[in-house]
């Protein structure tokens, strides 16, 4: 009896540590919550760069305001079915722990919702559905009033993943394409400005003839 008890203040202990603030965001009709201490920041949905062999939910790289961040489609990454963007997707800029280190990721859902203060008290475990499903991202199920938002483990929803390698190779993969897109627009313009010199007539003062 006094195992159950211990067991049972272990896990009252370990959900009040989870208790905080939370920023929700949709995934479809799905209300996801991450620890607001992990997110960087908000970002409208911009022009990714795709970068080749990587697995399907790994929608590539953007460059923010220099540096090189992975972008995960987290629809994706979660076997859902993909969707087309609208003026509310977004990219949510987190911070996670790989390789002992931090690393900046993006992470793309259809809209964010709020930023809740969820009590330890408000925060179930996560229900258990067989040795077959792996629940171990989820960090618990948050109640707020009649909805349930599920608390993602960011860390573990995106371990594995290698984003470390991906952002350090996608750094010069992406550096030579915009070399390459100068080198196009130079060319272009080059061109653009031969046909205007080509395209424009000789200017030939004539001079009226002296008549005695």
């Amino acid at each position: 009896m006094s195992e159950v008890t211990t067991k049972v203040e272990q896990v009252n202990k370990a959900l009040v540590n989870k208790e905080g603030k939370y920023l929700t965001f949709a995934l479809g009709p799905e209300e996801y919550g991450l620890e607001i201490l992990k997110v960087r920041e908000i970002i409208g949905y911009m022009d990714i760069t795709a970068v080749p062999q990587t697995p399907e939910y790994v929608k590539g790289v953007i460059n923010l305001r220099g540096q090189v961040i992975p972008v995960i489609d987290l629809r994706a990454k979660f076997g859902m079915e993909t969707t087309d963007v609208t003026e509310e997707t977004c990219i949510i800029v987190v911070e996670i722990s790989q390789s002992n280190h931090n690393i900046s990721t993006g992470i793309v859902v259809d809209h964010v919702s709020e930023v809740l203060d969820i009590a330890g008290e408000d925060i179930e475990e996560s229900p258990q559905f067989g040795a077959s499903v792996n629940t171990d991202f989820i960090l618990g199920m948050g109640k707020i009033g009649d909805t349930v938002k599920i608390l993602l483990d960011i860390d573990e929803v995106l371990s594995g993943d290698n984003l470390d390698s991906l952002a350090s190779s996608s750094s010069g993969y992406e550096s030579r394409e915009s070399r390459s897109k100068s080198r196009e627009s130079k060319s272009k313009s080059r061109k653009s400005e031969s046909k205007n010199q080509e395209s424009e007539p000789e200017s030939q003062e004539s001079e009226p003839e002296s008549q005695e």
